[in-house]
């Protein structure tokens, strides 16, 4: 069974100032910082987010996240944002295009253009119905961030 996570490595910093500068190894695009320690995650989450919904538009396949190193923090993007780069990016390598996922799902091709759509705030649920229409479930996992927020 293939499991997919967009879970990805985080480099934390401080600069002269004090603010708290996070970098992604895996995925350059997505640069931030904040003042406090949760302000920089709040903002690593939206950074992430924003670069691998940038990924999909472009039509470029979403980097794989690479084991984390000792001091780097994990960071997950929005989870309707995972729904949606799985769904484009299993779309893409099953060659299913906007018609066939309307005719799978029973909808209308505009809608289905919509659900494909990464910027379009579609629900999670009917995500997972897409994902389901193409063969790929979804499973939602949760856990104790502060635990979660260095890697080992």
């Amino acid at each position: 069974m293939r499991e997919i996570r967009y879970v990805y490595a985080a480099r934390m910093t401080a600069d002269a100032d004090g603010r708290l500068t996070v970098r992604f190894p895996d995925v350059p695009e997505a640069l931030t910082d904040g003042t406090t320690f949760e302000d920089a995650m709040a903002e690593a989450q939206d950074a992430l987010s924003t670069a691998l919904i940038g990924y999909v538009l472009d039509g470029r396949p979403v980097p794989q996240p690479s084991a984390p190193r000792r001091g780097q923090h994990l960071v997950a993007p929005h989870p309707r944002t995972s729904l949606k780069i799985a769904l484009a990016t299993e779309a893409k390598r099953q060659g299913i295009r906007a018609a066939e996922l309307a005719r799978r799902l029973g909808v209308d091709h505009k809608e289905a253009r919509r659900i494909l759509d990464p910027r379009h705030p579609t629900k999670a649920d009917r995500l997972a119905e897409a994902l389901g229409a193409i063969g790929v479930g979804v499973s939602v996992g949760v856990y104790d961030a502060a635990s979660r927020a260095k890697a080992a």
